[in-house]
């Protein structure tokens, strides 16, 4: 393996992480009847007025300090549910509002039962830094109850001599607004963040259908259109719960974010990722088709791939199983720096590197004999054990900064000098 430096920190699944979410009372029923849903709120409204305050106060009491603002997530929940009540007669008091939107919320860790599978990207705010440091944004793959998994974000600094500084977690997490409540089904939301939440507050839930059971493995890259302009784009697994495919996550500022389908039958499959400018005036993508090797896709649209030539094969006995990208390509002076993934025997997670033609990318110059990031020791326990996985790795001076799960349990970060990684592969 590469001789390269872990920094002693290391984030962790945390129960003690949590959101308010709706609680969907009629999905807990045997169909669509809103029978239990109107039942219930008859019942809360007939609570006279000192009942009501005395039963808010209880639940204020639980929960108030725990999340941000709770009463006004209260009264936005009461109209989000307003229409399918069948309340009839005066509008409800305030308190009723808010007491009637405590019982169709819920309290949910987000990240109770892993945290792994990181990306980075330099942050778009670089302004205020030390000379040699940089700014940069952490998205991660953190899982709940049910195995849902939801994007959760990190801050934090990279100074000189490989000194990482995490941003402080804010006391309150909270969820990702939906920018235009509808009563359609959403295909492809925009959500926002909370105008009082910091990124590193922030947490991205399933909106749609094809997305209910989780957004998974986000592979995020700072990408530079033909005009300048810079567009942070990520790609991801949706997953409904029977069925996967990819979808693209676009902001210009971590502030608003779209979430949309990709086209073609190359979004039928995991682990895409995107190069980070048009290479021969075409837009270039990473994937792995047939679930086992490497490919290469061509596009003249953001949303829509098609097909895909194999780029490369497993060919050492640590990834003998499957290989496949961790993370968008990264450009340096010798071509286009991949991390991969092999998994070899005893379904061994790994990490290494190829290089590729800057001008034609279908050139493969050279890749990892030997991988540069391998479960070892104590990094084999966890979720899922002997693994160790990334999504995205950003260069910081000479140094491949890389960010990376274990055991689908923690996250790590590792800091590799590049020209170590390219002095260990063979053609």
């Amino acid at each position: 393996m590469i001789d390269g430096w872990t920094h002693p920190l290391r984030l962790n699944a945390d129960p003690g992480r949590v959101v308010v979410r709706p609680f969907h009372l009629a999905w807990q029923a045997s169909g669509p009847d809103l029978s239990r849903v109107q039942k219930l709120a008859q019942s809360i409204t007939a609570l006279d007025s000192r009942t009501v305050r005395g039963e808010l106060g209880v639940v204020l009491g639980d929960f108030a300090e725990r999340h941000w603002q709770i009463e006004d997530v209260f009264e936005r929940r009461f109209v989000e549910i307003s229409p399918k009540l069948g309340l009839s007669g005066p509008a409800p008091r305030p308190e009723m509002r808010k007491l009637i939107g405590a019982y169709f919320c819920h309290e949910y860790s987000y990240a109770a039962a892993a945290l792994m599978n990181p990306t980075v990207v330099r942050h778009p705010d670089q302004s205020g830094l030390q000379e040699g440091s940089v700014r940069i944004v952490l998205a991660l793959r953190a899982v709940g109850e049910g195995h849902i998994s939801t994007i959760a974000f990190r801050e934090a600094i990279i100074a000189e001599g490989r000194d990482l500084q995490l941003h402080p977690e804010p006391l309150f997490a909270t969820a990702a607004l939906l920018d235009h409540e509808t009563e359609q089904e959403i295909v492809a939301p925009v959500v926002r963040r909370h105008p009082d939440s910091s990124i590193s507050g922030t947490v991205i839930f399933p909106m749609t259908e094809a997305q209910r059971n989780g957004l998974e493995d986000l592979r995020l890259v700072e990408f530079t259109h033909d005009d300048g302009r810079r567009e942070f784009i990520g790609t991801y697994t949706a997953y409904s719960g029977h069925s996967i495919g990819s979808e693209l996550l676009r902001t210009d500022d971590f502030d608003r974010f779209s979430l949309s389908p990709i086209n073609g039958d190359a979004a039928r499959n995991k682990g895409m990722a995107l190069f980070p400018r048009k290479v021969g005036g075409e837009y270039l993508m990473l994937g792995r088709q047939d679930g086992q090797n490497l490919y290469l896709l061509h596009s003249d649209r953001l949303d829509c791939w098609e097909g895909g030539q194999l780029l490369l094969e497993p060919r050492y006995p640590w990834e003998f199983i499957q290989i496949g990208n961790c993370g968008p390509p990264i450009e340096i002076d010798e071509g286009w720096l991949v991390l991969t993934h092999g998994v070899g025997a005893m379904r061994k997670y790994s990490i290494g590197a190829l290089l590729l033609d800057k001008d034609d990318p279908s050139i493969v110059l050279g890749r990892s004999v030997q991988p540069i990031l391998s479960a070892v020791d104590e990094d084999r326990e966890g979720y899922v054990p002997n693994v160790v996985y990334t999504c995205g790795a950003i260069r910081v001076g000479a140094d491949l900064f890389l960010p990376y799960g274990v055991a689908d349990s923690s996250v790590c970060f590792g800091f590799f000098p590049i020209n170590s990684i390219l002095a260990s592969m063979h053609g």
